[in-house]
Protein backbone atom coordinates (compact mmCIF):
# COMPACT_ATOMS: atom_id res chain seq x y z
CA UNK A 1 0.00 0.00 0.00
CA UNK A 2 1.20 3.20 -0.77
CA UNK A 3 0.97 6.30 1.82
CA UNK A 4 -0.63 8.13 -0.40
CA UNK A 5 -3.15 5.41 0.02
CA UNK A 6 -2.01 4.96 3.79
CA UNK A 7 -2.73 8.66 4.67
CA UNK A 8 -6.26 8.84 2.54
CA UNK A 9 -7.35 5.56 4.79
CA UNK A 10 -5.97 7.07 8.41
CA UNK A 11 -7.96 10.39 7.16
CA UNK A 12 -10.33 8.21 6.26
CA UNK A 13 -10.97 6.38 9.66
CA UNK A 14 -9.98 9.57 11.95
CA UNK A 15 -13.18 10.99 9.70
CA UNK A 16 -15.08 8.13 10.90
CA UNK A 17 -13.75 8.25 13.98
CA UNK A 18 -14.78 11.57 14.18
CA UNK A 19 -18.62 11.25 12.63
CA UNK A 20 -18.71 8.52 15.71
CA UNK A 21 -17.50 11.07 18.49
CA UNK A 22 -20.26 13.68 17.06
CA UNK A 23 -23.15 10.84 16.72
CA UNK A 24 -22.42 9.96 20.10
CA UNK A 25 -22.33 13.45 21.41
CA UNK A 26 -25.64 14.24 19.55
CA UNK A 27 -27.01 10.95 20.97
CA UNK A 28 -26.19 12.18 24.29
CA UNK A 29 -27.76 15.68 23.83
CA UNK A 30 -30.98 14.00 22.29
CA UNK A 31 -30.69 12.13 25.76
CA UNK A 32 -30.46 15.30 28.23
CA UNK A 33 -32.82 17.45 26.30
CA UNK A 34 -35.48 14.34 26.24
CA UNK A 35 -34.78 14.31 30.32
CA UNK A 36 -35.09 17.60 30.22
CA UNK A 37 -38.16 18.47 28.55
CA UNK A 38 -39.70 15.38 30.54
CA UNK A 39 -38.41 17.09 33.85
CA UNK A 40 -40.52 20.37 32.38
CA UNK A 41 -43.31 18.52 31.19
CA UNK A 42 -43.79 16.74 34.51
CA UNK A 43 -43.18 20.52 36.58
CA UNK A 44 -46.07 21.57 34.00
CA UNK A 45 -48.56 18.73 34.32
CA UNK A 46 -48.12 19.50 38.49
CA UNK A 47 -48.53 22.95 38.08
CA UNK A 48 -51.75 22.23 36.11
CA UNK A 49 -52.86 19.44 38.49
CA UNK A 50 -52.62 21.80 41.64
CA UNK A 51 -54.55 24.80 39.32
CA UNK A 52 -57.13 22.12 39.06
CA UNK A 53 -57.23 21.45 42.57
CA UNK A 54 -57.10 24.95 43.45
CA UNK A 55 -60.30 25.56 41.14
CA UNK A 56 -62.39 22.23 42.09
CA UNK A 57 -61.78 23.93 45.71
CA UNK A 58 -62.82 27.48 45.00
CA UNK A 59 -66.00 25.70 43.08
CA UNK A 60 -66.70 23.60 46.29
CA UNK A 61 -66.70 26.56 48.66
CA UNK A 62 -68.67 28.63 45.99
CA UNK A 63 -71.09 25.79 46.16
CA UNK A 64 -71.24 25.52 49.86
CA UNK A 65 -71.51 29.09 50.27
CA UNK A 66 -74.65 29.33 47.74
CA UNK A 67 -76.00 26.59 49.98
CA UNK A 68 -75.85 28.39 53.06
CA UNK A 69 -76.98 31.59 51.52
CA UNK A 70 -80.10 29.89 50.25
CA UNK A 71 -80.55 28.18 53.73
CA UNK A 72 -80.32 31.53 55.60
CA UNK A 73 -82.56 32.89 53.38
CA UNK A 74 -85.47 30.46 54.09
CA UNK A 75 -84.64 30.37 57.54
CA UNK A 76 -85.35 34.44 57.63
CA UNK A 77 -88.50 33.93 55.67
CA UNK A 78 -89.81 31.11 57.93
CA UNK A 79 -88.91 33.01 60.86
CA UNK A 80 -90.84 36.02 59.64
CA UNK A 81 -93.75 33.56 58.68
CA UNK A 82 -93.58 32.26 62.04
CA UNK A 83 -93.42 35.70 63.75
CA UNK A 84 -96.16 36.83 61.61
CA UNK A 85 -98.62 34.13 62.44
CA UNK A 86 -97.54 34.19 66.61
CA UNK A 87 -98.66 38.02 66.38
CA UNK A 88 -101.62 37.44 64.55
CA UNK A 89 -102.83 34.29 66.71
CA UNK A 90 -101.63 37.03 69.81
CA UNK A 91 -103.69 39.70 68.37
CA UNK A 92 -107.15 37.31 68.36
CA UNK A 93 -106.35 35.89 71.75
CA UNK A 94 -106.03 39.27 73.17
CA UNK A 95 -109.19 40.63 71.01
CA UNK A 96 -111.17 37.41 72.13
CA UNK A 97 -110.03 38.13 75.70
CA UNK A 98 -111.74 41.51 75.82
CA UNK A 99 -114.74 40.56 73.90
CA UNK A 100 -115.29 38.16 77.04
CA UNK A 101 -114.55 40.48 79.13
CA UNK A 102 -116.63 42.96 77.61
CA UNK A 103 -119.49 40.34 77.28
CA UNK A 104 -119.10 38.57 80.88
CA UNK A 105 -117.22 41.04 83.41
CA UNK A 106 -118.36 39.42 86.52
CA UNK A 107 -116.81 36.14 85.47
CA UNK A 108 -113.93 37.65 84.17
CA UNK A 109 -113.11 39.17 87.36
CA UNK A 110 -113.84 36.11 89.38
CA UNK A 111 -111.27 34.22 87.03
CA UNK A 112 -108.92 36.94 87.77
CA UNK A 113 -108.96 36.94 91.55
CA UNK A 114 -108.74 32.93 91.28
CA UNK A 115 -106.17 33.23 88.89
CA UNK A 116 -104.18 35.85 91.17
CA UNK A 117 -104.77 34.08 94.43
CA UNK A 118 -102.85 31.12 92.65
CA UNK A 119 -100.81 32.58 92.06
CA UNK A 120 -99.61 34.10 95.37
CA UNK A 121 -100.23 31.26 96.32
CA UNK A 122 -97.34 29.57 94.59
CA UNK A 123 -95.15 32.45 95.24
CA UNK A 124 -95.84 31.58 99.27
CA UNK A 125 -95.14 28.18 98.79
CA UNK A 126 -91.87 28.62 96.73
CA UNK A 127 -90.74 31.23 99.38
CA UNK A 128 -91.26 28.31 102.46
CA UNK A 129 -89.40 25.96 100.33
CA UNK A 130 -86.44 28.84 100.30
CA UNK A 131 -86.47 29.28 103.69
Amino acid sequence: MSDLEKAAENTADKAKDAAQDMLDSAKSAARSTRRAANRALDQAEDKLDEWEDKLETNARIEDLAARAQEFANRSINYVADRSQRAREQFCQASDATCQYVQERPGKSLMMAAAAGAAAAMLLMLARGRDR
